[in-house]
């Protein structure tokens, strides 16, 4: 009886043995994710852990960002991407001749400009927080509600906006024409060397599309080099890809699916209240939602979220793991207030059970996705009237 109570005992440990096994998530074997994620090839990565909403038949992997493809319409060329650049770089695209694309878009700030919400014409504050531009030629829609579809388009809804540059865009495009200096440049950047609105809209666009990510610490390490991540890198870029269900919407090289969302952060009630992309369609199923930002540079372009109230990066991480556990605010709302029936958060969103440890490789992983980005040297207006 004796020795069949050790030899249980004995079995008992071995069991519980294996189950600590299998129950350690593979994330922690650091030298086989190391050696698969560094690989060269992502068909030897584990699989990720997507949503069940996710198309599996769309879903494209986290990877190396690709070279950006030019429109047909409009090619690539060293003068119209200068010339862009210069109107880029120019305030008196505004009405009060302070104001320029780049006012809310500074390079030296990620391509943003740092604050919650940005400042525009007269000091008003606007209602969302600036996305970058960086790599934003892989954006398939432009703004946090996605209202346009191309850069091209994208040119005048700053320029006219009222709490942005305040500005008519065919007053814009005159007083561009009446400068010597925009007329050479015009006409070095374009066939017919006219200052005419299509051509204005495609030198900015040119401009902004080149702007644009160089290799990251976490391209380097997916292209083969295995000694540039740190062991709490590597974890953080398997929990990305697997138990935090960051994936699920931040994927593709671009590190965003190009989709609408309901982040839970509609504020309904609130002074930062704002329904996204219903703005825009009007059906209902759209309360709420805002285009997946690209996680690229992240560290450099906070404060973080389209209203940004999210002020450091793992402020953001916990939100996401604890799946939006606020209620709706209903203090300021009325009682008959209809859209509260309609609001349905994304059923991505739910609690992630992230120890702090985790939440913090996860952070260090999203800092690898920095690099030296394409900059600008201006700062201020160069051109010459």
């Amino acid at each position: 009886m004796k020795q069949f109570l050790t030899y249980l005992s004995f079995t008992f440990v071995l069991f519980l043995v294996s189950c600590n096994q299998d129950s350690k998530s593979d994330y922690e074997d650091v030298s086989y994710l190391r050696e698969v994620y560094s690989s060269g090839n992502n068909e030897n990565w584990p699989n990720p852990n997507l949503h069940e909403s996710v198309d599996v038949s769309s879903f494209e992997d986290i990877g190396a960002l690709p070279h950006v493809v030019f429109p047909e319409n409009n090619p690539y060329t060293k003068e119209k991407a200068t010339l862009g650049e210069d109107l880029f770089f120019d305030p008196r695209l505004s009405s009060s001749g302070q104001i320029a694309c780049a006012s809310c878009h500074n390079p030296k700030k990620g391509w943003t400009d740092g604050i919650e919400k940005s400042i525009g014409h007269k000091g008003i504050m606007g209602k969302r927080n600036a996305m970058t531009i960086i790599n934003i030629a892989h954006s398939s829609s432009l703004f946090w509600d996605g209202r346009v579809k191309t850069l091209e388009e994208q040119v005048s809804f700053p320029i006219e906006d009222p709490t942005e540059m305040n500005q008519d865009f065919g007053i814009a495009l005159s007083q561009i024409a009446s400068l010597p200096y925009y007329q050479e440049k015009f006409k070095a950047a374009f066939e017919d060397g006219k200052v005419s609105d299509e051509n204005l809209r495609k030198a900015i666009a040119t401009f902004q599309r080149t702007i644009q990510s160089k290799d990251s610490k976490f391209d380097q390490f997916v292209k083969g080099n295995d000694t540039i991540f740190s062991d709490e890198e590597v974890l953080g870029l398997h929990l990305y890809r697997t138990k935090a269900n960051c994936i699920s919407c931040h994927n593709t090289p671009y590190f965003s699916d190009n989709q609408f969302h309901n982040d839970g952060q509609t504020l309904l009630g609130s002074r930062h209240e704002d329904l996204g992309l219903f703005n825009i369609t009007k059906d209902t199923t759209d309360l709420g939602k805002f285009r997946t930002p690209t996680l690229r540079e992240i560290e450099l372009t906070g404060p973080w979220m389209h209203h940004g109230n999210f002020p450091t990066l793992k402020d953001v991480v916990q939100y996401y793991n604890h799946g939006n556990p606020a209620p709706i605010s209903k203090k300021h709302l009325k009682t008959n207030d209809k859209r509260i029936a309609f609001l349905k958060s994304s059923e991505i969103l739910e609690p992630l059970q992230l120890t702090n440890e985790e939440v913090g490789h996860i952070i260090q992983f999203l800092k690898t996705l920095s690099s030296q980005y394409t900059t600008s040297d201006k700062t201020d207006l160069v051109v010459e009237p």
